[in-house]
């Protein structure tokens, strides 16, 4: 089982250097910077991971279930600061909650994204503000459930004129998939191995 004290373990003797590339027909130049927080709630009796679902307006993955985050902006110093900085934009979560662990690989993206997962462990109490332009709701996973294998579906699709393959965990009635989906299967690799 993985508390706490596991998951700073993990991510102290974690090597995150590699890539996970959905796309490989751009150039990684063109791809545009991004930044997602992957928030781990301490919580007893069993840790969650705190997921959002966008609003149906949306540009981009509209409807989808994903990690708080965004582009990263000019101002923006690192990764972990577009992180932060839109995770409290988006819900309202206070950067003082997020205990920071570390980083996945980068995820590239479809739709053109280069995207940093930031872990945090994030440490209740905590109240959360939703920017109901782009968030429809905010909810919350059980860690152990993203973790088993079982519940990790390889599913594949035309998209752009290819074929391409994606991770999907449908839990309840959230069909977390896509990039969201092959994060968290990132994020099983690194606490509990291939």
């Amino acid at each position: 089982m993985i508390d706490p004290d596991a998951l700073r373990n993990r991510f102290l003797h974690a090597n995150t250097h590699a890539v996970v590339r959905e796309d490989g027909s751009l150039e990684s130049s063109e791809f545009r910077p991004a930044a997602v927080l992957v928030p781990v709630v301490a919580r007893a009796p069993g840790m969650t991971v705190l997921l959002t679902k966008r609003t149906d307006h949306l540009h981009h993955h509209p409807g989808q279930i994903s990690f708080p985050g965004g582009r990263v902006e000019e101002t923006d110093v690192s990764a972990v600061m577009t992180a932060l900085r839109e995770t409290e934009e988006e819900i309202g979560l206070d950067p003082d909650r997020v205990e920071l662990l570390g980083e996945l690989p980068e995820y590239f993206t479809g739709t053109g994204f280069r995207v940093t997962p930031v872990v945090g462990l994030v440490h209740p109490p905590f109240e959360l503000d939703l920017d109901t332009f782009e968030v429809a709701e905010a909810f919350e996973v059980p860690l152990a459930f993203l973790l088993d294998t079982a519940n990790h579906k390889r599913h594949s699709m035309h998209y752009r004129g290819r074929m391409r393959e994606y991770w999907a965990m449908p839990w309840k009635d959230y069909y977390i998939w896509g990039a969201t989906a092959g994060m968290l299967v990132s994020l099983q690799r690194l606490l509990v191995g291939e």
